[in-house]
């Protein structure tokens, strides 16, 4: 794959420069990125391997990124110039969905590829189609297109960008998934985006990592780099979404048990496996998937460690003998087996023991020490009562692991075996609790404090769309420029928008470039400038032309370092001299706006979610509000509840 020249699809040449993966984006490697992201872009490229190319107008770039040099491995880097006239459709969806609508459709588009290999395949696949006649109009976009790379992250040249995807070793990669976003962090970083975006639809072994991270961290697994809440479909909110997290985190352990003791037995057992080995008292389930992935991080790959602990184990410096220990354990044993394996309250087994054991201070020596362990035939569970804030204890009856086998269980291997813990046991147990307490919700878990999971697990699911401020509206510091150059911010606004609120026309502007000038240049060049600047990046201003400048109070003629400090931001107003170009719909990012979005869960526009139009006054919905199943096909006639109850009250004919 390293040796393909995937455009050719001829043998490289010898001699072509070779990066190191892990330090490429960082500062001075290639080169020390020093400008705008469009600028840097450029200066990256020069260091890229252009690719041949005859039947499609896009350029590209490749890189040889070497993953470790004994045994010699490299993969590929792939960078594609798409210019917004050789676009399949100028609008972005991903910036539609995440809230950036109202940006304004750039003129290029850099996509960052690193292909798989089946991506590579299917793409000189199509390749050799396109030698026999068969193709040629998609050719190498086909390859931006596809899925399954690797990685794949597009860039406008404004700097706004998204992640599209990342496909560690679970799908086949040779990188880990935390190696592909270090180095998409890193091109982030070095390249001077401003913000960047991504849907985070992230699993592990079939379970959703938002969920179960969102849980353990409070946080999604992307937030490792920064990147946060950035808009929920559905209407989900920040508030909401963090609410969620807080309300399943916060779920007791003890009342599940108490809840799953009846119908899943395993789940206790799995609670118990892992109190067992903590240190600390797992009290919540965001305690215990804590627990897990951290447990899970420090586990070794092969081998596994024992659960299985032998009653209380008693240290040297104890003042009771392990004899007296080993009798008062039985002791409380014997109690809590005299109630029938109901829970017990810690002052109900200490007055029960205290028939047989007179040392109140080794009874609660025992006591503190006991829970989650196993003596004899039996598992001692402990728990902290949910109502009425008590430790409470309770037996459980594990003889069935062996069954017809009498006697102390804890020296039987087999016993010893089922607490035992490796990666795949722990990810098995993880799947399960997954499942059973926050997938498969059943009808005993839907009531009073459990019917929150439900909800909180949908709120968590729809908050997918994450984003991450790089360098935010000013990505430079900006001074007194080499040689007198004189650097301003400055952005545009159209003089259509002059009638909109302060608002709407604050979110029309762009973001504010840095403007180089000298500094001895007149206000008439700084205008020439900025046209040339905001031309040569936004598709729908190629015939701009700047009126005035709205907080200047200046000639033509004059100087712009008299006027104007280093880093002053400026607003040029200004019109569109080409006919027939529409503003709002035409030149931004959301496009044509002549569909009305009005779903019951509040939503207004677009949020990338399945969606159906009502045959009568064609308002679109979501298909989940309306209860449509996603695996249902959408019906060909659809009415909303409007339009049906309105046709309910019509008069019927005579």
């Amino acid at each position: 794959m390293s040796h393909l020249n995937l455009i050719g699809h001829k043998k490289r040449k010898r001699g072509l420069r070779v990066f190191r993966f892990k330090s490429f984006g960082e500062p001075g490697y290639p080169i020390e990125f020093v400008g705008p992201f469009r600028e840097n872009v450029k200066a990256l490229l020069e260091f890229g391997h252009l690719e041949s190319n005859s039947y499609c107008e896009m350029p590209s770039w490749s890189f040889q990124l070497e993953l470790h040099r004994h045994p010699p491995f490299h993969i590929l880097l792939l960078i594609i110039e798409e210019p917004v006239e050789a676009s399949l459709d100028r609008h972005c969806k991903h910036c539609q969905y995440i809230g950036w609508g109202h940006h304004m459709i750039c003129n290029k588009k850099y996509h960052f590829l690193l292909p798989s290999k089946d991506t590579v395949t299917a793409f000189l696949n199509c390749e050799g189609n396109s030698d026999n006649g068969a193709g040629t109009a998609n050719g190498k976009s086909n390859l931006m297109e596809l899925q399954g790379h690797i990685m794949h992250g597009v860039f406008h040249s404004n700097g706004f960008g998204h992640l599209l995807c990342v496909n560690g070793v679970e799908m086949g990669s040779d990188l880990a998934g935390h190696q592909i976003m270090e180095f998409w962090d890193r091109l982030c970083t070095g390249l001077r985006a401003r913000k960047v975006s991504l849907n985070d639809i992230s699993q592990k072994r079939g379970m959703e990592l938002r969920l179960l991270h969102g849980i353990a961290y409070g946080e999604p697994w992307f937030r490792r780099w920064g990147y946060k809440f950035g808009r929920g479909t559905f209407c989900v909110t920040q508030p909401m979404y963090q609410k969620a997290i807080e309300a399943i985190q916060g779920l007791p352990l003890g009342l599940l048990g108490y809840h799953f003791g009846t119908s899943n037995r395993d789940i206790p057992i799995i609670f118990s496996r892992y109190q067992t080995l903590s240190d600390h008292s797992l009290v919540t389930l965001g305690d215990l998937f804590h627990f897990m992935f951290e447990l899970k991080s420090r586990l070794p790959k092969d081998n596994c460690i024992n659960t299985y602990n032998q009653g209380i184990l008693v240290e040297t410096t104890c003042r009771w003998s392990p004899k007296r220990v080993e009798m008062a354990t039985r002791v409380i044993v014997e109690a809590l087996k005299r109630a029938e394996f109901r829970w017990v309250s810690r002052q109900e087994v200490r007055d029960a023991a205290r028939v047989y054991i007179g040392d109140t201070g080794l009874l609660d020596f025992v006591l503190k020490s006991l829970g989650n362990h196993i003596v004899g035939n039996y598992l001692v569970h402990r728990s902290l009562n949910p109502v009425t804030k008590v430790l409470e204890y309770c037996l459980e009856d594990i003889s069935n692991v062996l069954p017809n086998q009498e006697g102390l269980v804890m020296t039987n291997p087999k016993v010893k075996a089922r607490y035992k813990i490796n990666r795949v046991q722990l990810m098995k147990d993880m799947f399960y609790l997954y499942k059973y307490i926050l997938k498969d919700q059943k009808l005993a878990l839907s009531t009073g404090i459990f019917s929150a999971i439900p909800v909180a697990t949908r709120i968590i699911h729809d908050s997918k769309y994450l984003i991450k401020e790089y360098c935010g509206e000013f990505p430079l510091k900006v001074e007194l420029g080499l040689e007198g150059m004189l650097n301003l911010y400055c952005t545009i606004s159209l003089r259509s928008n002059e009638d909109a609120d302060e608002e709407s026309s604050r979110k029309a502007m762009p973001p504010y470039e840095c403007v180089t000038l000298k500094n001895n240049a007149t206000i008439d060049e700084l205008k020439l400038e900025v046209e040339r600047n905001f031309k040569e990046m936004y598709w729908g201003l190629r015939s701009f032309v700047v009126e005035s400048v709205l907080n200047l109070n200046a000639k033509g003629t004059d100087l712009v370092f008299g006027h104007v400090e280093v880093g002053h931001k400026l607003v040029f107003k200004g019109s569109i001299k080409e006919q027939g170009v529409i503003i709002g719909e035409q030149i931004h990012e959301c496009g044509l706006t002549n569909h009305v979005v009005d779903c019951p869960c509040g939503a207004k526009d677009d949020d990338g979610e399945r969606m159906v139009s009502c045959d009568i006054c064609e308002v679109w919905q979501h298909t989940q509000c309306v209860r449509i199943p996603n695996n249902e096909e959408i019906p060909h006639i659809f009415l909303c509840n409007r339009c049906e109850h309105d046709i309910v009250l019509l008069p019927s004919l005579p």
